[in-house]
């Protein structure tokens, strides 16, 4: 299997920073032929340093794929890998708290992130930035970790009441805010003509299923998932979205 993956990230019409961070990353193994892996981060908009926050785990993250990944493929387990993400989660969200506390300020960031290997993917999962999957149909492959979705799931709040109610960005966890984090993890097979979306939730506030499908579907080509991510970046911006927006693609070949 290929892989083709492209990023765009925007300030938006607002904010004075960008505290949202995407990597993609893809590789030839003599294991297990091509490999790859897309992280993204949303920085906590309203504390401090969101971005540094942001930053720090992606380069976790990219440092591990590099560096570490190419060795766990010898002996590959996604048990071991499980434990693994899960253990560099906690330990970046320790950090940057200590941090945190050492400087006096508060700061923080979601985290969704997919690895592909041996046509199966693991999800890591943090806070409301979400993965999709796009083939036939949209299909939303986490749950959001916040106090509306949880209400929602409880059946204490109606869809109308959510879509007005102004604590749908209170956050359950998140990683470097919250004392003690736990990752949800998914896991699912793999198939040529599959199209993997990674966002923030600046991304998709103003966008439809519809809108995500015609734009995204798997069987547009490499070029325009670059020219079609920015072309929604840019109706996002166009409707109002006061967050920054950030979209990755993996296209599944």
């Amino acid at each position: 299997m290929n892989f083709f993956g492209t990023a765009v990230t925007d300030i938006g019409i607002v904010k004075k920073t960008n505290q949202d961070s995407a990597c993609v990353k893809v590789a030839e193994t003599p294991e297990s032929g091509h490999v790859a892996m897309v992280v993204l981060c949303d920085g906590m908009g309203g504390l401090a340093k969101g971005e540094l926050a942001s930053k720090t785990v992606i380069e976790r993250f990219v440092n591990w794929f590099e560096r570490e990944f190419p060795k766990r493929l010898q002996s590959f387990n996604w048990d071991a890998l499980k434990a693994e993400w899960s253990k560099i989660i906690k330990e970046q969200s320790f950090k940057i708290l200590e941090y945190g506390k050492s400087e006096g300020i508060n700061l923080g960031t979601t985290l969704s992130a997919i690895l592909i290997v041996n046509g199966k993917y693991m999800i890591a999962h943090v806070g409301d930035s979400r993965v999709y999957r796009i083939k036939d149909t949209v299909e939303q492959l986490t749950e959001d970790q916040t106090f509306i979705a949880r209400e929602l799931k409880k059946g204490t709040m109606t869809p109308e009441q959510a879509a007005v109610d102004r604590r749908r960005n209170m956050l359950l966890q998140c990683v470097g805010a919250s004392k003690n984090v736990e990752p949800a993890f998914y896991f699912g097979n793999v198939v040529p003509g599959t199209m993997f979306m990674l966002c923030s939730d600046g991304f998709r506030h103003v966008l439809t299923n519809e809108e995500l499908f015609m734009n995204f579907r798997p069987d547009i080509t490499t070029a325009q998932m670059q020219q079609n991510s920015e072309t929604l970046v840019e109706t996002v911006k166009s409707r109002n979205e006061r967050d920054n927006i950030t979209v990755a693609l993996l296209k599944c070949m």
